[in-house]
């Protein structure tokens, strides 16, 4: 676990060691993966990120995301060769698998809801016909 799993109860943070790390197939259905990739964990994007995460758990636990985090490019984990980032990268992926958003600059809690709150499959769990 990375020294921000602690700080988030709820939210499942893994890194990138592949023992640790769920596999993007298994959260399928399940969850909805939020990848944030850096290419060290010294990286300011990545620090900046995982703080704005940290200081709002409850909107991202209650739109059922999980938080994978990957700072180890030469491992070039599955989740590497599969989402192919380029240095700082975030990655949303919906519970049926599909990538729907990708981003290279650090999103607050309120943006990712917002871009959560848009998709078919959260509209279909709230019971909003809202477009």
């Amino acid at each position: 676990m990375t020294r921000y799993g602690a700080a988030l109860a709820g939210l499942l943070f893994a890194t990138a060691v592949a023992a640790e790390q769920p596999d993007l197939d298994s959260l399928q259905w399940v969850a909805r993966p939020f990848v944030v990739f850096a290419d060290t964990p010294e990286d300011p994007k990545f620090i900046q990120q995982m703080a704005l995460l940290e200081a709002e758990p409850q909107p991202l636990e209650d739109r059922l995301v999980v938080v994978l985090t990957d700072t180890d490019p030469k491992a070039n984990s599955p989740m590497r060769q599969r989402l192919r980032p380029i240095g700082f990268s975030l990655v949303l992926i919906d519970t049926d698998g599909r990538v729907v958003h990708r981003r290279p600059l650090p999103v607050t809690v309120r943006e990712l809801s917002n871009w959560i709150d848009r998709m078919p499959s959260r509209r279909e769990e709230t019971g909003s016909r809202r477009p």
